[in-house]
């Protein structure tokens, strides 16, 4: 499975930081770049801007094709004009994340030129990142463009992890705020899946001790495992058994042609093995190593004395919170605990549950009772928030 390195050639809007950010781990980025897509327009009073967050594997290509699969963006069901993320009435902005690999400084990045590596790719070098320092670096960006205050933070998974933060971290910068599918906390199980995904990566003899530039190869077969092994938990039982059951690849009609044991033998392997190959084309390893460790370390109670109402006690950010039925990754439980805990805060606070048997993933794809539900509370909270359209 050898593949090509993640393409460099793509110009990628972004904002410098001179300044740099120093990290919760202690270290300093003498300066770094957050890449962002907006969609839409910054009305006059700068008040209509919603911040959107992607998960693990996404990027700041929300909604449109995306510059190196050529696929849609991620989120074009629910970012776009009269969708329920309406770019006629509102400014969107999606950032790559710290520490990703599609134009936000990571480990795919080269090194400052005061470093004694100058020139060469962090790797594993890269610092440790966290939640909250992703949330930071967009917080500079907002500033760069000129944003005091957004209408909304909005996004799912990790997405959501990082809209929890921007509630507890800026609640006076946030006047609506949309966790979805996500929970206050990675929890013990979560974390495991991670860990088999890294050390499928750590296994592959191309990681190289994640120094595989100098080869000019990555390990593409540890990394299309971690994935595979990712995208199972995105997914529910209902979902795999009505898209694929148990029917196999190419079954020879009659017993002539012997079934190889090894061989594709189930249209599910042949669903993993695609999502696995296409992923490492635009995913960098050690991205999603550094990645995967700050969704791990992520607990916002911990900030707060273990109380998570505490984050929010006092906030005026009105939240609206998300979960699938058929979630088990971040089951709806995770999402209640957080509405209990914004309800001992004080906040005004609505939880909705929608009925998928979609799993994780359902936040991503179609679901007309999602969308109705998003749009129906930006509706809202425009009213409250006296937003002309």
């Amino acid at each position: 499975m050898d593949q090509p390195a993640i393409s460099t050639d793509v110009v990628h809007s972004h904002a410098t930081f001179e300044d740099g950010i120093a990290l919760e781990c202690g270290a300093v980025l003498r300066r770094h770049t957050v890449a962002f897509r907006t969609y839409g327009t910054l009305n006059a009073e700068r008040s209509n801007a919603i911040l959107v967050c992607h998960a693990l594997t996404g990027d700041q290509y929300a909604a449109e094709r995306h510059p190196v699969t050529g696929k849609p963006g991620w989120w074009d069901a629910v970012v776009g004009p009269g969708r329920p993320v309406d770019t006629d009435r509102f400014f969107v902005i999606c950032p790559n994340v710290l520490g990703g690999c599609m134009g936000s400084t990571g480990p795919l990045s080269l090194r400052d030129n005061t470093d004694s590596h100058a020139g060469e790719p962090w790797g594993t070098d890269f610092p440790p990142i966290t939640i909250r320092d992703m949330v930071r670096a967009q917080k500079q960006l907002i500033e760069h463009l000129g944003i005091r205050r957004l209408f909304a933070v909005i996004g799912g998974s990790m997405g959501g992890m990082q809209v929890l933060q921007w509630a507890a971290l800026y609640p006076d910068a946030v006047f609506a705020a949309l966790p979805i599918a996500t929970a206050s906390y990675h929890s013990a199980q979560n974390i495991a899946f991670h860990e088999v995904g890294r050390q499928a990566i750590f296994a592959d003899p191309d990681w190289q001790n994640g120094r595989y530039w100098q080869s000019g190869r990555i390990p593409a077969r540890g990394l299309a495992v971690a994935r595979m092994c990712a995208h199972i938990t995105y997914l529910s039982e209902e979902a795999l058994t009505r898209k694929f059951g148990r029917r196999l690849q190419n079954a020879p009609k009659d017993n002539s042609e012997a079934i190889s044991l090894f061989g594709e033998m189930f249209e599910v392997e042949s669903y993993l093995r695609h999502q696995g190959s296409t992923f490492v084309q635009r995913f960098d390893a050690n991205s999603y190593l550094t990645i995967t460790r700050a969704m791990d370390y992520f607990d916002l109670a911990a900030d707060s004395g273990g109380d998570l109402a505490a984050a929010f006690r006092g906030t005026r950010t009105r939240f609206l919170l998300v979960s699938f039925t058929s979630d088990w990754l971040f089951p709806t439980s995770q999402s209640r605990s957080i509405a209990r805990a914004l309800n001992r805060a004080g906040a005004n606070v609505s939880f909705v549950e929608i009925p998928s048997d979609k799993g994780h993933d359902a936040f991503l794809l179609d679901e007309p009772d999602f969308h109705r539900t998003v749009a129906g509370f930006l509706r809202g909270c425009a009213i409250h928030a006296g937003l002309s359209k």
